[in-house]
């Protein structure tokens, strides 16, 4: 049995899906380095209705093994490119 992962939830002062998606991006590029994170796995939510999540990126697994870094319900093939 594999012990259970934790989720780090982390309220912020934006309003809109956009900007919150756009930090999630820039944390993704700064922090990507520190294994701990599985930005793949990335969500968002309202702050009143944190029971519906919003998928960030598509996370796919490519052929080459890692995971598509484009946005969830983005158009077009599957990739490693795109920063938001």
């Amino acid at each position: 049995m594999t012990a259970p992962r934790w989720i780090i939830h982390l309220p912020t002062k934006l309003t809109s899906q956009d900007a919150a998606t756009d930090l999630a991006g820039a944390l993704r590029g700064s922090l990507a380095h520190v294994a701990a994170f599985d930005f793949g796995e990335t969500t968002l939510s309202e702050e009143d209705s944190q029971h519906l999540r919003h998928r960030v990126w598509c996370d796919a697994r490519l052929d080459d093994g890692r995971r598509c870094r484009l946005r969830d319900g983005h158009s077009g093939s599957c990739g490693t490119t795109g920063e938001r």
